[in-house]
């Protein structure tokens, strides 16, 4: 039997859902959304769970699928299910049962039963908790964070997370700050154990000998990027080290160096022939050596960015403490970018200005790693 409040509330979401519908149609134009909004709003190909009773894990998008990773690996016939294109694509390479989460109109018939239900973050949808615990799921919120920016938000709606806490069994928090402020919007049973994004943090392989003077990192570039970099840069500003993200442009990347150092009586040589960094600027054209030359970087130009690529990963860059300059596009990486203090969110045109400025930018600040050991323990035992 339904309260009346989940009565007013899926009323609502109907009415909501129908005001919708015309710019749904719209967006379907969009091949972007060709498979998304079918499966979400229309449950086209988007059946139940096949696999009842195990754990099931709900994320947004690619950075969150990813984060969560170490966990899904634990359990070999779990259930996933997202929100975005992105994160769709990325669940599907762990090969577990994946599907689209509907619009909450279709959760009360589109849920089964399960052993549990795992929640990343701010995804708190109130028919997703609500018919999961009905129907015999073990509820839990993980990596749970409300920001400096959003507590306001969430104040004002107090009245109405605390329906949505009181299907959830345990919260897993990044910090006590986010304890303290999920408890005053009804939350309980909080545990603190750090970010979980941070949980796998990157390794070197092979120790590099720091050569003199300032290095500046161009990580995983693509088509553009490189051409940007080299007119931002000058040789006052310190060693360039580029490393393009696919191997099949390192011949064509090397050209572009090589023309810009005959211009401008720089030097320059390619990694794979020489290992080491005393050029003007280096191309690395080995694979799997980033994260050892971001370990004697002082500054990361973090590519993926400034073209309309999504970003590259922040937090390998910043665990070496190099400072790190973006572009503005960052779509698939923004909630590894919340992970960070100072860091340079940029548009194309300015490159040159922060190259000019390094001395005066802030190295980057980690939030405190979390642990999954916590989690694990806690669904082992479901």
């Amino acid at each position: 039997m339904l309260s009346l409040f989940s009565f007013f509330y899926y009323v609502l979401a109907i009415i909501i859902y129908i005001i919708a519908m015309p710019l749904l149609l719209i967006k379907l134009r969009n091949k972007k959304y060709k498979d998304a909004i079918p499966a979400k709003f229309f449950l086209k190909n988007n059946p139940r769970f096949k696999n009842e009773n195990r754990i099931w894990f709900h994320t947004c998008s690619m950075g969150e699928t990813k984060a969560i990773k170490p966990l899904i690996d634990e359990f070999k016939d779990c259930n996933l299910s997202v929100i975005t294109n992105t994160g769709y694509e990325e669940a599907i390479s762990y090969k577990r049962q994946t599907r689209y989460l509907p619009y909450e109109i279709f959760l009360p018939f589109w849920i089964n039963r399960q052993k549990a239900l795992v929640v990343m973050e701010a995804e708190l949808w109130y028919m997703l908790f609500l018919f999961a615990k009905r129907k015999g799921a073990k509820t839990y919120l993980i990596n749970a964070r409300i920001s400096d920016k959003s507590y306001n938000s969430y104040k004002k709606m107090s009245w109405f997370y605390k329906y949505i806490f009181k299907n959830i069994d345990k919260i897993f928090a990044q910090s006590e700050v986010d304890k303290q402020r999920l408890l005053q919007l009804g939350a309980k049973n909080i545990e603190v154990i750090g970010n979980i994004k941070l949980a796998q943090l990157p390794k070197i392989t092979k120790e590099f000998k720091k050569p003199n003077g300032t290095i500046i990192t161009a990580g995983s570039s693509h088509e553009g990027e490189e051409e940007l970099i080299l007119n931002s840069y000058n040789k006052k500003q310190g060693k360039l080290i580029i490393v393009p993200r696919h191997p099949e442009r390192f011949d064509k990347v090397y050209d572009l160096i090589k023309s810009y150092c005959n211009k401008n009586s720089l030097t320059c040589h390619r990694f794979s022939q020489r290992e080491d960094f005393e050029a003007d600027i280096v191309l690395v054209d080995k694979m799997g050596e980033l994260n050892n030359i971001y370990a004697i970087s002082d500054v990361v130009i973090l590519c993926g960015a400034f073209e309309k690529i999504g970003g590259h990963n922040p937090v390998e860059p910043a665990y070496f403490g190099c400072k790190i300059i973006s572009g503005e596009n960052i779509f698939n990486q923004k909630s590894l970018f919340e992970c960070i203090e100072n860091y340079y969110i940029i548009k194309n045109e300015e490159l040159e200005k922060y190259l000019n400025d390094i001395d005066n930018l802030k190295r980057p600040v980690l939030a405190k790693a979390g642990s999954i050991k916590p989690i694990l323990k806690e669904l082992k035992n479901v």
